[in-house]
């Protein structure tokens, strides 16, 4: 189920929320690249970015316009997830996989976790 608050869609999932920003002229169905934080149910966050093989081709080619990556002859994000169809329930789909075949670890970078008020928490310095 994917609901929007005004600021962030939410993908809900037995296992995980996939919390994606609105970004305009991207829509849950037809989104090609998106940005995405997954809380898991024991508390822990990962992120990911996905892109479609045409976005990915689309950035290549306007690094070879502009000399970046050695005229576009690489590109590299980290986390990144690259998806054949668009959607938001495509992207969900992939870290549904992920976590079943356990390579969630490996493919997205494991973010701080929040404390009870939705802050990032940061362990405490000892006093001395």
């Amino acid at each position: 189920m994917i609901t929007f608050d005004g600021t962030f869609y939410c993908i809900t999932d037995p296992e995980f929320e996939m919390t994606i920003p609105a970004w305009v002229g991207y829509e849950p169905d037809t989104a090609d690249q998106a940005d995405a934080t997954i809380t898991f149910r024991d508390g822990s966050r990962r992120y990911a970015t996905f892109m479609t093989l045409d976005v990915v081709q689309q950035i290549m080619d306007k690094n070879a316009r502009t000399g970046e990556c050695l005229g576009g002859r690489y590109f590299w994000c980290s986390d990144l997830i690259v998806i054949r169809d668009v959607g938001f329930e495509r992207m969900a789909a992939a870290i549904r996989d992920l976590v079943s075949s356990g390579g969630i670890e490996g493919a997205c970078g494991l973010l701080d976790p929040l404390d009870d008020d939705g802050e990032k928490s940061t362990p405490r310095e000892s006093p001395e």
